[in-house]
């Protein structure tokens, strides 16, 4: 295995760091609140890192950014013309928080038209529409705004795009949090033009997520708290429980239990009144809530909890094919880490494979999952089930 496999996954990273930093296992194990044997089964591939919370305290025991942990090249199929979309992506932003976004003044009708088909795209996981659409449309967009018609309609559409089209898809390409930062900042400049805060409650949803991404876990409390979102149509409401799910995520990644059950509580309730809904692309309703309770409970390390929490869920319920595929990464993640799961663990990531390949094979956390369970498998069918994700996902088999 040479450097550049070795640095495919987290663990591998770490050790590499580590190394060039002349320090001990001991010295950076108590540095991130843990035991040595622990980093080192992590190190090693043995354990995999697929907690936000423990990749946070590395990245600071090591003095680096948590995505210079989570952020490693991907030689997945198709990743070239994505990187180069994402850089088209980088300098439409650039463009448009200059004020110079260098598109067309079009017609709110077709701009409504061609955002409507990039979230659809997004709901379906057709990345590669996004890909083509995204550059052009945003630049479009905003010299639309610029020409001053129909600029609250505008706003909207802008805000959408940004958190649910932009924001996604740059998400599962794996950009960076610079990049990610920037998209936000544009919706939310946009929400503060429209000045509604229902808008400005959605770009700040997409923000929170961002700062939990980079780690930073008290600005992104810090942003949530700055907005109260009404609940006086079923839409707001959708988000207001939306961004309680948020909260509690910022919660069980900072370690306040308290919170965590608090926010979910609200966010059920919410859930209750609305029933299944998809305002704004972000399909809140119980099964969403559910989906968060899975995915938290895989944060805080309880996998029994979280298996338990699966298997009472039905993902096809979600509209959203990407929520669905997360489901089967985050019930795979709890699975292999129960005694005698590895082969359900196995059958669950390929079913997230199958929904959402792109997404699933970029994303640090199933990788280091799929890491793991490679240095565990057998030499039997679902060993050869495990080596073709991994191989796949680029990691050396």
């Amino acid at each position: 295995m040479d450097v550049d496999e070795d640095a495919r996954m987290i663990g591998r990273r770490v050790r590499l760091i580590r190394k060039s930093r002349r320090k001990s296992l001991e010295v950076i194990a108590g540095l991130a609140g843990m035991s040595k044997s622990e980093l080192s089964r992590i190190e090693l591939g043995q354990r995999a890192l697929d907690r936000r919370s423990k990749i946070v305290a590395l990245a600071n025991a090591l003095q680096v950014a948590p995505s210079e942990l989570t952020n490693v090249d991907v030689p997945a199929p198709g990743n070239g013309d994505n990187d180069a979309a994402a850089e088209a992506v980088h300098r439409s932003l650039m463009a448009v928080s200059r004020n110079r976004p260098g598109g067309q003044v079009l017609g709110v009708d077709e701009l409504r038209s061609r955002v409507r088909a990039v979230l659809d795209a997004e709901r379906q996981c057709r990345w590669i529409e996004i890909r083509a659409a995204l550059p052009m449309l945003i630049r479009d967009l905003h010299t639309s705004i610029a020409a001053g018609r129909d600029v609250a309609e505008l706003h909207d559409l802008a805000v959408t795009l940004h958190v649910t089209g932009a924001g996604r898809w740059l998400r599962v390409m794996g950009a960076g949090v610079e990049l990610r930062s920037l998209n936000t900042l544009v919706a939310r400049q946009a929400a503060e033009r429209r000045d509604d805060p229902t808008m400005l409650g959605l770009a700040v949803w997409c923000d929170g997520l961002v700062m939990i991404s980079a780690g930073d876990f008290e600005l992104a409390q810090a942003e949530l708290d700055t907005v109260t979102v009404p609940t006086n149509t079923p839409e707001s409401m959708q988000l207001a429980g939306q961004l309680a799910l948020c909260q509690s995520y910022v919660a069980a990644v900072d370690q306040r239990p308290a919170d965590v059950d608090a926010a979910l509580d609200y966010a059920s309730e919410l859930a209750e009144r609305t029933g299944e809904g998809n305002a704004y692309g972000l399909g809140f309703g119980p099964t969403n809530v559910g989906l968060w309770r899975l995915q938290e409970a895989a944060e805080v390390g309880d996998y029994a909890r979280a298996a338990a929490i699966a298997e009472r869920l039905d993902p096809r319920v979600h509209p959203s094919r990407s929520r669905q595929s997360h489901y089967w990464m985050d019930y795979g993640r709890a699975l292999a880490r129960l005694r005698g799961r590895q082969d359900d663990a196995v059958v669950a990531l390929r079913r997230s494979e199958l929904l959402n390949a792109l997404e699933m094979q970029r994303d640090p956390f199933v990788r280091e999952v799929l890491g793991e369970l490679l240095v565990r498998s057998r030499q039997d069918a679902v060993g050869r089930e495990l080596r073709g994700m991994a191989y796949r996902a680029g990691l050396p088999v």
